[in-house]
C-alpha cells in the first residue's frame, strides 16, 4: 500500500497505532543494518588473518547478505519514508509540504544506511540515481572480490612455485622469474618470502654469465619496488648466505649484488657490511670472483656517503692490483683506480704507498752474493712472486701518469703554462721563481730518484722489469715534452750515473737533493754502470728525439773511452748494449758503431765487438743476422790475432743457438771447418764448445756435423800433454752427454757416438771419473747390452781395443774415408732458444750422481747373474 501510494503521488494518513507500528520497523530495521555490517566486517577481518587461505562459505554469505541488504532495503526504505511523512504532516502541515524525500534519506542516512541523495524525483516517479545503490554496492563487492582473489592467488602461487622449479629444464627457468618476483613483493607472509628469495637465488645451479644478469636485474627491479629494509632484511642476507658457496657462479651473484644492490639499501649499510662482504671476496680462491670484486667495488664507491673508510679501501686496490691472476689486476687499474681517486681525491698518497711498495718489494728479498762489500751483495734475487709484484705496480705507476700530469697542469703556479707540455720559458720561471709546484716536482724529487734505487737493487738480468722502468721514463718524456726530457730528465740520470750534468734549470732546494744521486763509491759506481746506465740509454737517450745524442753517447762509451775502462767495466758496458738492443729502433745505432770497431786497428775494440754481437744475437732475427751479424763475424773470423778469431768463434756459436735456417746453419759450418784447418788444440776446444751450447736447440745437422768432428778428434792422435789431454776430453765427453739427451738418428749413433766414447773411454787417465761413469752407461744403453763384457775389462787397453777393432773395426774406417750425414729429420715447430745454463748444470751436476747410482745398481746385480 505504502509503494503504491508513494508511486501515484497521494498523502495517505495513517491512524496512531499505525504510527507507532511503523516506527518499531523504524528500529528494528536500523539494528539489522548494524548487525549486517558488523557481521560483514567481521568476515572481512578473519578473511585477512587466515594466512592466504580462501573461505568460500564466508565469501558466498557476504555476497548473500549483500546483495539481499540491497533488494530488501528498497522496499523497506519506502515505507520508512512514508511513515516519516504521515508523522511529519500530522505536527506541521506546512512543514510536511516543505519537506521531499530527499531529507528523509539524509535522516536515514545519519544512522549508518548508505544511500543516494536522490532516490525519487516529483510526480512519484523513480530517478535515475536510484540505480546507483546497486551499481555502488555491487562494486564494492567485487574490489573485496578480487582482492580476497588476489591474496587467493599469491598464496597458491607461493605455494606451487617451488614444486614447479624443480622440473623446468634449467635453460627456461629464468622464464618463471616474473612469478618469483610477483610472489615475493606481494606476500604477506615474510617466512614465504624469505623461502621465495632464497629460491630466486638459488633458481640454477651453476647460472652462467648471461643467466646471472637476468637473476641480478630481476634482483635490482624487486629492490626498486619494496623499498629499503625489505632489500636490506629479505634480498641481501639471502645472497650473502652463498658468499661461501661450494659453486663460484654463485658467489659471483654476490660479488655483483654488492656493487648492484648497495643503491637500495641505506647509506650506512654501503661502506659497512657491504664493503665487509666485499673485503671477504677478495680474498676468494677463484680469479674470476676476484675480479668480479674489484669492479663491483668500484661500482660500490660512488654511493659511499663519506671517505671515511679510504685508507682501507686504498689498501684492498693494492691487494688487488698485485693480485696473482693479471685479469684481476687488469680490472682494478680500469676500473677501481679512476673510481677511487674520484671517490677519495688521494692521489699523492697513492704514489707515496705505490713508491715505497716497489722498493719494499725488491729490498725484502736476499742478496745475489753473502759477500759484504762486493757489487752482488747489493744486487737482490727477486723471488717469482716479488718479481710480479714489482711490474704490476710499476705498470700502476704508468697507468696513474695521465692523473699525475692533469694535476701538474691543474696546479701550474705560472701563467706561462698555455698548453699540456712543460715549455722552455716556464722552466725558466720554475727555477727563478720560489713558489710551490709539488705536483711538478715530485717526478724529479720523488718518483725518479725512487726507480734510480729500484734500478740499483735489480741483477742485469732482470729485464722486464727495467723495461717497465724504460716505459715509464719514455712515457714522461713524451706527455711533458722535449724541455723537460732535455732540462730535467737528462741531468738527473746524468748525475746517477757519475756525470756532470747542468743544474740551470732546477730551483736552488731541488739541485741538492739531485747532486745527492751521484755514486760515491767505485763499488757505487759499478752498479750505476750496471744498473742505471741502461736506463740512461734507453729510457732518456732512446726517445726518438735523441737519436743522435745516443749514437753520439755510445761512439765515446765504446770507442773513445774504451781505453780507460777495466775489464769489469767492459762486461757491464757490453751488458747495457745488450739491453738497449732490446728495442729493435736502435738496431741501426749499434750496428753502425760496431763497423767502426770491427775496422779499427785495435784489437780490444775488435774482441769488444766480437762479445757485443755475441750477446745481442737473441735480439736480432734471422734477417738481420743475415745481413749485419753473420758478415761482421766472418770479418772478425778472418783476423789474425788468435784472440780475436777466438772471440768470434763464441758469437758463432750463440747463432748456431738462436738459429736454425738452413742457409745460416751451413755459413756456421763453413766457418767451423775454417777455424779447425789449423789444427791447434786452442781452435778445437773452442769450436766444440761453442757448438755444445747449440745441441740442445740446433738442427740435426749441425748435431751430426759436432758429432763427426768429436768422432774424428778422438780417433786422431792426443797430445802428450796431459793438461790438453783432459781439456780435450772434458769438451769431448760433454757433448756428447748433450747429444745423448737429444734426439739422433740409429745411423749417427752407430756410426759417430759410440765410436767416439769408445775412443774416449781407452784413454782413462784423461777422463774425469763422473764423466767416465755416463760414458760407460751410454754405451751400454745405446749399444743394447752388446758392450757389457767390454766394460767389465775396461782398464785392460789393448782388450778394448781389440774388442772394439773386431766389432766396429769396418764401419770405422768407412767413416775414416767419407763421413757420412744423417738426414734431417723435419720439426713439428721450433722451440723457442733458451739458457744453456740450466742444461748444462744439469748435465754435469745432478746427472752425473744419477749415473753414478745407476752403475751402482747395475753392479750390484752383475753378482747374481
Amino acid at each position: 500500500m505504502h509503494i503504491e501510494g508513494s508511486r501515484s503521488g497521494k498523502i495517505v494518513f495513517p491512524t496512531d497505532s499505525a504510527l507507532v507500528q511503523e516506527n518499531g520497523d523504524i528500529r528494528d530495521l536500523s539494528e539489522e543494518v548494524d548487525m549486517l555490517k558488523a557481521k560483514t566486517s567481521e568476515s572481512v577481518k578473519r578473511e585477512e588473518g587466515n594466512e592466504g587461505e580462501i573461505d568460500e562459505v564466508e565469501e558466498s554469505q557476504v555476497n548473500d547478505n549483500a546483495s539481499s541488504l540491497v533488494v530488501g532495503s528498497l522496499a523497506d526504505l519506502v515505507t520508512a519514508d512514508s511513515v516519516i511523512m504521515e508523522k511529519q504532516l500530522s505536527s506541521d502541515t506546512t512543514n510536511i509540504s516543505e519537506k521531499g524525500p530527499e531529507d528523509l534519506l539524509t535522516s536515514l542516512s545519519e544512522i549508518g544506511f548508505a544511500v543516494s541523495e536522490n532516490l525519487y524525483k516529483d510526480n512519484g516517479k523513480p530517478s535515475p540515481d536510484s540505480d546507483s545503490l546497486i551499481i555502488k554496492s555491487d562494486i564494492l563487492n567485487a574490489e573485496l572480490n578480487t582482492e580476497k582473489m588476489g591474496v587467493g592467488t599469491i598464496q597458491i602461487l607461493s605455494d606451487a612455485l617451488p614444486k614447479i622449479v624443480p622440473y623446468v629444464l634449467i635453460n627456461h627457468r629464468e622464464e618463471l622469474l616474473p612469478l618469483i618476483m610477483c610472489a615475493i613483493e606481494r606476500h604477506p607472509d615474510g617466512a614465504t618470502r624469505d623461502s621465495l628469495t632464497h629460491t630466486l637465488f638459488n633458481l640454477i645451479k651453476r647460472p652462467d654469465e648471461k643467466q646471472r644478469r637476468i637473476i641480478m636485474d630481476a634482483c635490482v627491479t624487486l629492490a626498486k619496488n619494496v623499498g629499503e629494509l625489505r632489500t636490506e632484511t629479505e634480498l641481501l642476507p639471502q645472497c650473502w648466505e652463498q658468499v661461501n658457496h661450494m659453486y663460484e657462479e654463485r658467489r659471483l651473484l654476490v660479488a655483483q649484488s654488492c656493487g648492484e644492490l648497495a643503491e637500495f639499501v641505506r647509506p650506512e649499510i654501503r661502506d659497512s657490511l657491504i664493503l665487509s662482504i666485499v673485503q671477504q671476496l677478495i680474498e676468494d680462491s677463484a680469479t674470476v670472483v676476484r675480479e668480479a670484486a674489484a669492479h663491483n667495488l668500484a661500482l660500490l664507491l660512488a654511493l659511499f656517503p663519506n671517505t671515511d673508510k679510504y685508507f682501507k679501501v686504498e689498501e684492498m686496490m693494492f691487494q688487488l692490483v698485485c693480485d696473482p691472476s693479471g685479469v684481476v689486476g687488469e680490472t682494478t687499474m680500469k676500473d677501481l683506480i679512476p673510481a677511487l681517486l674520484n671517490w677519495g681525491n688521494k692521489l699523492d698518497h697513492i704514489l707515496q704507498v705505490l713508491l715505497s711498495h716497489v722498493v719494499g718489494s725488491v729490498q725484502r728479498c736476499p742478496p745475489l752474493s753473502g759477500v759484504e762489500g762486493s757489487v752482488e751483495s747489493h744486487l737482490q734475487v727477486l723471488g717469482e712472486r716479488e718479481r710480479w709484484n714489482v711490474d704490476v705496480l710499476l705498470r700502476l705507476l704508468a697507468a696513474l701518469l695521465s692523473f699525475v700530469h692533469q694535476k701538474v697542469v691543474e696546479t701550474c703556479p705560472f701563467s706561462s703554462l698555455d698548453s699540456t707540455r712543460i715549455s722552455l720559458s716556464l722552466l725558466e720561471q720554475y727555477a727563478g721563481e720560489d713558489m710551490e709546484w709539488s705536483a711538478f716536482e715530485w717526478l724529479h724529487i720523488e718518483c725518479f730518484p725512487t726507480l734510480i734505487q729500484l734500478s740499483s737493487l735489480l741483477p742485469q738480468k732482470e729485464d722486464n722489469l727495467r723495461n717497465r722502468v724504460t716505459k715509464f721514463l719514455l712515457a714522461v718524456a713524451e706527455l711533458f715534452g722535449e724541455a723537460y726530457l732535455t732540462h730535467i730528465m737528462l741531468p738527473v740520470f746524468s748525475v746517477a750515473v757519475g756525470e756532470n750534468a747542468d743544474f740551470k734549470f732546477f730551483p736552488f732546494k731541488a739541485q741538492s737533493k739531485i747532486r745527492g744521486l751521484r755514486p760515491q763509491s767505485i763499488v757505487a759506481q759499478r752498479l750505476a754502470t750496471m744498473c742505471v746506465l741502461p736506463l740512461l740509454l734507453a729510457g732518456i737517450l732512446g726517445h726518438p728525439s735523441k737519436r743522435e745524442n745516443l749514437m753520439e753517447y755510445l761512439r765515446n762509451l765504446l770507442i773513445q773511452n774504451a781505453g780507460q775502462d777495466s775489464q769489469s767495466a767492459k762486461h757491464e758496458i757490453i751488458g747495457c748494449v745488450r739491453f738497449i738492443c732490446t728495442y729493435e729502433e736502435n738496431h741501426n745505432i749499434i750496428f753502425n758503431i760496431l763497423w767502426e770497431m770491427i775496422a779499427s786497428s785495435d784489437v780490444n775494440l775488435q774482441v769488444n765487438a766480437a762479445n757485443i754481437l755475441k750477446v745481442i744475437v737473441p735480439y736480432v732475427d734471422a734477417k738481420v743476422a743475415s745481413a749485419h751479424v753473420l758478415p761482421a763475424l766472418v770479418t772478425l773470423g778472418s783476423d789474425q790475432n788468435l784472440n780475436v778469431k777466438y772471440a768470434s768463434i763464441d758469437a758463432f756459436g750463440a747463432i748456431a743457438q738462436h738459429f736454425k735456417n738452413e742457409m745460416i746453419v751451413d755459413k756456421i759450418r763453413i766457418q767451423m771447418d775454417a777455424f779447425l784447418e789449423d789444427g791447434s788444440h786452442e781452435a778445437t776446444i773452442a769450436v766444440v764448445r761453442a757448438l755444445l751450447v747449440a745441441v740442445p736447440h740446433t738442427t740435426d745437422k749441425l748435431r751430426d756435423y759436432l758429432m763427426s768432428k768429436i768422432f774424428h778428434f778422438t780417433a786422431s792422435a792426443s797430445p802428450s800433454d796431459i793438461t790438453r789431454r783432459r781439456e780435450r776430453a772434458n769438451a769431448f765427453c760433454e757433448s756428447i752427454r748433450a747429444l745423448d739427451a737429444t734426439d739422433l738418428s740409429a745411423s749417427s749413433v752407430r756410426d759417430f757416438l759410440l765410436p767416439a766414447i769408445q775412443n774416449l773411454l781407452k784413454d782413462s787417465d784423461a777422463l774425469d771419473p763422473a764423466h767416465k761413469e755416463a760414458l760407460e752407461i751410454i754405451l751400454k744403453e745405446r749399444s743394447g747390452g752388446a758392450f757389457d763384457a767390454i766394460s767389465k775389462v775396461m782398464g785392460a787397453h789393448l782388450g778394448i781395443a781389440s774388442s772394439v777393432s773386431s766389432f766396429f773395426g769396418e764401419r770405422k774406417k768407412e767413416s775414416g774415408d767419407s763421413p757420412s750425414e744423417a738426414v734431417v729429420s723435419p720439426k713439428a715447430a721450433a722451440q723457442p732458444p733458451v739458457e744453456d745454463t740450466r742444461f748444462r748444470r744439469i748435465m754435469r751436476g745432478g746427472f752425473s750422481d744419477m749415473l753414478r747410482g745407476r752403475n751402482k745398481s747395475s753392479e750390484e746385480v752383475q753378482p747374481s747373474e
